[in-house]
């Protein structure tokens, strides 16, 4: 392959594509970017698009083993595959975004994995702007950014992450009982 073959697409432009892809979630498109503008996150829609895996920080942090975020990011980055979360820091929720049909498997719809809800049709969510992509005054941001549209987190993946984080924090529960 000749150099001039070579197609090279920058963050920014990366940004751009995912922003469109998310905003075809959004009830108006034009309301989702100015609040994405104003307040740096736009209420989109679950179930058409995405579904997203709601998980506390402390069931993330146990399967991570550590608090610091920049350890926690890279821990979700290698365990999800690159998936995309984003992280609500004033309620220490991580959003796992998964293919929308994640909300109709049974180990979701029966609440089968503890402490993780799946939020399908039906559900609203604050999602950053993917240019939100570092902890900051905001008050949520991409953790594991989005790399292209559509790219989504395969939901066994998740159960398996939450499933280590609670193995983990029994594992310390009982570590401190004895």
């Amino acid at each position: 392959m000749a150099l001039q073959d070579v197609l090279v697409h920058t963050r920014h432009e990366r940004q751009l594509a995912v922003s469109h892809w998310l905003l075809a979630a959004a009830q108006d498109m034009k309301e989702a970017r100015k609040e994405w503008a104003v307040g740096g996150i736009a209420l989109l829609r679950c179930g058409g698009i995405f579904s997203a895996i709601r998980v506390p920080a402390e069931v993330v942090h146990a399967a991570a083993g550590t608090e610091e975020l920049h350890k926690v990011n890279a821990y979700l980055s290698a365990a999800l595959m690159g998936g995309p979360v984003f992280v609500d820091v004033a309620s220490r929720r991580y959003y796992v975004l998964v293919p929308a049909s994640a909300a109709h498997q049974d180990v979701w719809k029966s609440r089968l994995v503890p402490e993780a809800e799946c939020l399908g049709a039906g559900c609203f969510l604050g999602v950053p702007t993917p240019s939100a992509t570092a902890p900051s005054e905001a008050r949520s941001y991409w953790c594991v950014p989005m790399d292209s549209p559509g790219e989504l987190c395969v939901p066994q993946a998740v159960s398996q992450l939450v499933m280590t984080g609670r193995y983990q924090q029994a594992a310390a529960e009982r570590g401190a009982g004895e």
